[in-house]
């Protein structure tokens, strides 16, 4: 790219971003000065990763902020927007499972989740391993006995007017039915939070001593139910491991590094108890020192989240005062940053390295062939389809349907040689009536490149999130249905290369050229190419199933009088599909509607009545 003029850049501290030709953002950073930094980008001692991103880049922009620490925030929040491809980012090998009470709810309920967080829910964690978090929620709902089944199965016994087995093994206070009243359901609630999240000091004390005096009063069950009630307690804090003598809150942060990549292990520890761990890997996509990579971790380890008083790593960032001054303004109070230097802290920190190093270890054996096998399969597939560069992200089409009924199609994405399912998108036919595969493709291609080509006329930041071609495009199927993808390209005057791959002897198809390829099989190009195409095809075909299970439960559902819009709705949330209807029990249909019209209900389903409703 060209250099900007630097009298043209301001002196000022903001935020900068290198756009590629299709305007893609390809990184993000942040700077004292904007003009001293972006000049360190066109010397001629430029890193490997940095010269390949200047390559790439067709300019570069900027925001000029009020200060350093407002740049720091601007920078979080435009990497969380743009996903930059040259900016480090922590990914995690799974999603890791917390403990979640549902507050937005008139009754709260307290549940396992993960992924993204939701508004009105408070978490607690994050734990390592799902069975441990399942176990500890089992033994707490003794004594703090709130609800933690589904809404569904909720409303359906609130219906009923009978509680579920929960209730009845002292596992659930009953809201559902009435049984307990909203200030001493929400005290439970309450509770449980305060435990969770560390003040567990008086509770064992509470509970012995209520112990003592039901026993005291010969109230015996009573005294039982509290024992063990005491004894889910102390098992679920024996599963938090005692790491200080003090009742401290803080987490620590080590990290484990090559040229290349780099683990991260987070400790959560709440009023001296090991309450949380967390373990990421991250690409050095760019080149950073120690401290500069200790900085990127805390942006993107609290840049959504509220940290701690005090936080422990083990090396300082780059601009201590910085970071300490940005992660204040995120707690809105003094927050500490520090290095522990000796004592219970510093072999905690040890503790973490030890996880981190056998984090990357594990990592590394479980990438590293799998790594070069991706990178092979992409210069394979280049060089057998002529391609210029690598296709690092291929969009493949596949088409399913059953006598021209409920078409659809499925566009699925590879990005680097891996599904990028967040990417996958369905497609609803609408203009093709019975059965024309070549006319469905077509559609589905005008759709999604006709909102591509849509999106090329908004500002970048407006832009959704295909507004960036693919690499290579692939068709599930022959001549005919690349025909319809080249004819669609060509009518928006997008130049993409395009194969379609036969099912029959695995063929590739390319415009232009009369006979297939046939790629040899064992080639790496192959395998990929397979693999995305049964990808489409199992996509596509999911979401089939379900256009056709959905119609076939409507049809059956509004034959029987007593079905309305509301109580098929009901049983759709319950059941899900024809086939679990079919085979559910009378009487687990009249939990959802009324005996009289489940009746009627399994005699459209053509099946004997079991005889469970006498």
């Amino acid at each position: 790219m060209e250099r900007p003029p630097a009298s043209s850049i301001p002196d000022s501290p903001g935020v900068y971003l290198f756009h590629g030709s299709d305007d893609r953002v390809l990184y993000i950073g942040k700077a004292k000065s904007l003009r001293k930094r972006l000049a360190n980008y066109f010397g001629d001692d430029l890193l490997a990763r940095t010269r390949l991103m200047i390559e790439q880049a067709h300019r570069v922009d900027w925001i000029v902020t009020d200060g350093e620490v407002d740049a720091l925030m601007l920078e979080y929040t435009l990497v969380q927007k743009h996903q930059p491809r040259f900016n480090i980012k922590l990914r995690d090998d799974k999603s890791f499972p917390y403990l979640a009470i549902t507050r937005y709810q008139e009754w709260p309920r307290v549940m396992v989740m993960r992924g993204k967080r939701r508004k009105g829910v408070q978490y607690f964690g994050p734990y390592a391993h799902a069975y441990a978090i399942r176990q500890t929620r089992d033994l707490l709902l003794r004594t703090f006995p709130i609800r933690s089944c589904t809404d569904s199965k909720f409303n359906s016994h609130a219906s009923l007017g009978r509680p579920c087995l929960l209730f009845h093994i002292e596992r659930c206070s009953g809201p559902c039915v009435g049984e307990v009243a909203p200030a001493e359901y929400a005290a439970s609630v309450d509770g449980l939070a305060a435990f969770l999240d560390g003040d567990r000091s008086d509770l064992t004390a509470q509970l012995r001593a209520e112990m003592a005096a039901a026993a005291d009063r010969l109230e015996y069950e009573h005294a039982a139910r509290l024992r063990d009630q005491l004894a889910s307690v102390e098992k679920a804090l024996q599963r938090q491991e005692l790491v200080s003598d003090r009742p401290e809150t803080f987490d620590l942060i080590a990290i484990e590094e090559d040229e290349l990549e780099a683990a991260v292990v987070v400790f959560n520890v709440t009023r001296g108890r090991l309450t949380g761990r967390k373990a990421s890997v991250l690409d050095k996509v760019e080149d950073v020192s120690p401290g500069e990579l200790v900085g990127i971790v805390l942006r993107q380890t609290y840049g959504g989240d509220v940290p701690p008083r005090l936080v422990l790593v083990s090396e300082l960032p780059v601009d201590p005062g910085l970071w300490i001054e940005w992660l204040g303004r995120l707690r809105q109070t003094k927050v500490e940053l520090r290095v522990p230097a000796r004592g219970a802290k510093r072999r905690l920190l040890e503790t973490a390295g030890a996880n981190a190093r056998e984090e990357f270890a594990r990592h590394r054996l479980r990438r590293a062939s799998d790594h070069n096998a991706r990178a092979k399969a992409l210069r394979s597939l280049q060089e057998h389809l002529g391609l210029e560069t690598a296709p690092l992200r291929i969009e493949c089409y596949d088409i399913s349907t059953i006598q021209g009924t409920d078409t659809v199609g499925s566009m699925v994405v590879f990005e680097d040689g891996l599904p990028k399912k967040a990417d996958y998108r369905r497609f609803r036919v609408k203009s093709v009536m019975g059965q024309d595969d070549f006319a469905a493709m077509e559609e589905v291609l005008r759709r999604r490149f006709a909102a591509y080509v849509a999106d090329q006329d908004r500002p970048v930041e407006e832009r959704g999130k295909f507004a960036y071609p693919p690499s290579l495009i692939i068709i599930d199927g022959g001549a005919g249905q690349l025909g319809r993808a080249v004819k669609v390209l060509d009518h928006f005057g997008l130049d993409i290369p395009v194969a379609g791959l036969a099912k029959r002897l695995e063929e590739v198809y390319r415009p232009e050229q009369s006979e297939p390829l046939l790629i040899p099989r064992g080639e790496d190009a192959l395998y990929l190419l397979q693999s995305v195409r049964d990808e489409a095809h199992r996509f596509a075909v999911t979401y089939h199933r379900r256009l056709r299970s959905k119609r076939m439960v409507d049809s059956v559902l509004d034959s029987v009088a007593g079905i309305g819009p509301k109580r098929k709705r009901q049983l759709l949330r319950r059941f899900g599909s024809l086939k679990r209807l079919r085979d559910a029990t009378f009487a687990e249909i009249a939990e959802v509607i009324p005996e009289a019209v489940a009746t009627d209900l399994v005699a459209a389903l053509g099946r004997p009545n079991d005889g469970s409703q006498e």
